[in-house]
Formats: C-alpha cells, sequence, structure tokens
C-alpha cells in the first residue's frame, strides 16, 4: 500500500533507532515539507499557519458550509515509533482524495509540536479560523483493543491531566555516622509519597497516576538525600474523578487540561466498533476544547499496545481497515 511506503519514508527522517523528529527539530521541518509535497500532488490548496501547522485544502461546493479536517502529526518523542501521529495525516490524505469534492471544504492537517507539553504549538490554532468538524485517527497507545480482538476502537473521551511538581526537604548528613534515629531523609519521606499516589490513583475508577521523574540532592551515595524533586502525572476520564485524584494525592496542579468529550454525531458517524477512553492526550482534545465538534478513530496496536518507541506496531490490514473507516466517516460527515 502507499500510505506504508510513505510512513517507512517519515520513519527514515532523522536516523534511528526510531522516530527522532523531535518538535521544533530539522528532522520534523522534512517530514512537513514531504507531507506538503503529496499535499499538491493531491490536488489540496497548501496554508502553512502563523503555528507553523500545514493544512491541505479540497475546497468544497459551499464556501458557508463549516470545514471537516482529519490529520494528526508529525513530530516525535526521541526513538519513537514509526505510527504515532503520521498515521493520522496520512491516512487522511489517502481518506479525503478517495472521497474528492463534496459540499463541505475538506481539509487534511499536520500539526505542529504536539508531542511537547500540552499540544504544543495547536494552542495556537484557536487564534485563527476553525474547523466545525474534526477527525483524528490514531494507533491506540495501549492494550485496550488488542485484548479485545478488536482492529479498531472509537473514543469516548479524551481524559484530563493534572501534573505538577512536588518537592520534599529532609537534612543531608554522613551515610556512615548520622544515627538512623532522628535522620530528616528526604527520599524516604518521597518514597513513601509515591507508594500513596500509586493507592490513591487505585482508589478512584479509571483512574491513573505516575511518578515518572525523581531528582535526589546532593545525589551522592554517602550523603544523607536533603532534597528530592519528583514530578506527579494524574489522569482520569472526567472533571469530578480528576478532581476527587488530585485531592486524595495531595497537590496543587501547575498544569491542567480538562477531560475532552467526544461529539455524538462524530462518534456515531465512525460507528460499529467499541468504545474506549484514550489515556493519552490527543490534537482532538485541544480542538474539543476550543468548541470544535471532535471525534476520534483508534486503531489496534500490537507488541502488547506499546507506544513511543520504535517496538510500536500495527498490521497493513487493520491500517486499511482504518483508512476505510475513516474515508468512509468523513464521506457522511461532508455532505
Amino acid at each position: 500500500m502507499r500510505i506504508l511506503e510513505r510512513i517507512e519514508q517519515i520513519y527514515a527522517i532523522g536516523g534511528g533507532p526510531g522516530a527522532n523528529r523531535v518538535g521544533g527539530s530539522r528532522g520534523e521541518q522534512e517530514a512537513h515539507d514531504l507531507v506538503a509535497g503529496w499535499f499538491e500532488e493531491a490536488g489540496l490548496s497548501i496554508e502553512v499557519d502563523d503555528a507553523g501547522n500545514l493544512i491541505g485544502r479540497l475546497h468544497g461546493e459551499d464556501p458557508d458550509a463549516g470545514e471537516l479536517w482529519t490529520g494528526s502529526h508529525l513530530d516525535s518523542v526521541p526513538n519513537g515509533g514509526r505510527f504515532d501521529g503520521v498515521l493520522g495525516v496520512l491516512a487522511g490524505l489517502e481518506a479525503v482524495e478517495g472521497i474528492g469534492r463534496r459540499r463541505r471544504t475538506l481539509a487534511v492537517v499536520a500539526f505542529r509540536d504536539e508531542e511537547r507539553g500540552f499540544g504544543g504549538s495547536l494552542a495556537r490554532v484557536a487564534q485563527g479560523p476553525l474547523p466545525e468538524l474534526y477527525v483524528e485517527l490514531h494507533i491506540e497507545q495501549g492494550p485496550v483493543l488488542l485484548r479485545a480482538r478488536r482492529p479498531l476502537g472509537v473514543v469516548s473521551g479524551i481524559v484530563g491531566q493534572a501534573r505538577s511538581e512536588v518537592v520534599f526537604d529532609g537534612a543531608a548528613g554522613h551515610a556512615g555516622t548520622g544515627p538512623m534515629e532522628g535522620r530528616r531523609d528526604a527520599l524516604v519521606d518521597a518514597a513513601q509519597f509515591v507508594l500513596h499516589v500509586r493507592d490513591a490513583a487505585r482508589s478512584i475508577p479509571d483512574a491513573v497516576a505516575t511518578v515518572g521523574e525523581l531528582t535526589v540532592e546532593p545525589g551522592a551515595s554517602n550523603v544523607i538525600p536533603e532534597r528530592v524533586t519528583l514530578s506527579v502525572d494524574a489522569r482520569a476520564p472526567d472533571r469530578e474523578r480528576l478532581d476527587r485524584l488530585v485531592a486524595a494525592i495531595g497537590f496543587e496542579p501547575q498544569l491542567l487540561t480538562e477531560p475532552a468529550a467526544m461529539d455524538g454525531e462524530v462518534r456515531a458517524a465512525l460507528g460499529g466498533h467499541p468504545e474506549l477512553v484514550s489515556g493519552a492526550g490527543h490534537d482532538a482534545g485541544v480542538l474539543a476544547g476550543a468548541g470544535v465538534r471532535c471525534g476520534m478513530l483508534f486503531v489496534r496496536s500490537q507488541n502488547g499496545g506499546v507506544s513511543h518507541s520504535p517496538d510500536e506496531l500495527t498490521t497493513p490490514e487493520d491500517i486499511e481497515l482504518a483508512v476505510d473507516a475513516l474515508t468512509a466517516a468523513l464521506s457522511r460527515l461532508a455532505e
């Protein structure tokens, strides 16, 4: 299939192992240039907005009808997977080419810098004209569809996220001469907090929480830790559970994104597949937060659902099914 060949061309950018097109890098720009050429070959008009997002439009018959966008991102984490983001952009191009001109303007978009923070420069797209509808195809970054033995799934919503940095202070001292009684070991306090984070998430249905970064100071093997700085990433499908999770952990979020429900009409157009909640943030979540009616289609991930890794995998058969389902949904919504 042509889409598989194009995925490999983009995957080769930046050199291995894995995908290496970090937001703002030369590799991300090279990918955008390559895809812009494919947009032109397909007869799409090209726009690059102030944030650097690439938009290829197939203008519709009714200029007053709200636009229908599809796509994803082309940047990657270091040593990332070949399908993350890229699959959505290229599947969108295949779908729009297959549909042809309809009442609504159809557009394929490649957002910039999605893998950094909460959507990177995507938030700046809200300063310009927004589409009425957005549909995103993405590889599932988890094992739900694999375990269910289903190739495709429709996303009902995207979790809300609360992130923060937490600091524990103690007192430095010699590891050999400081008695255990009376020590103020910051790492011991931090370790207890990590277990507390785990238990708090387990107490709330479908919530998750992670401590993924930890810095110990002064960081010497023979010194009692004086300070520990760690990260907290808490996620839940709705605001009520997210608030409960934050309260149960006991931290003040420094970054917060609201949960995003997917639009009922768009979900119906993608229908016939099991529904699931996305535990990862996506471009669709940012656009939904800006008032765009959004929907997402997940394609099954192999290798246990691993993502952000060179081991990320889906099959040609599932990709073909996904492109067909996306094409059918866009065709319905474009009328």
